[in-house]
């Protein structure tokens, strides 16, 4: 049974690859372009998380 289940996962994930991929090519072909501060935009969130994991793990030692 477990192999199956390795086998029907790995079928179902080349289709949803298959099927995906021409929605991939027009997102990259006509997406939105990266503007000016859309960097700092991204990682101000991403480093408010860290130094909220960090305070977590120095609050539990």
């Amino acid at each position: 049974m477990e192999l199956f289940l390795k086998i029907s996962a790995a079928i179902l994930f080349g289709m949803m690859l298959f099927f995906l991929w021409p929605v991939y090519k027009n997102w990259q072909e006509n997406g939105p372009k990266a503007q000016k501060g859309d960097w700092a935009a991204a990682i101000l969130p991403l480093g408010a998380v860290v130094v909220f994991v960090v305070l977590l793990v120095l609050a539990v030692r």
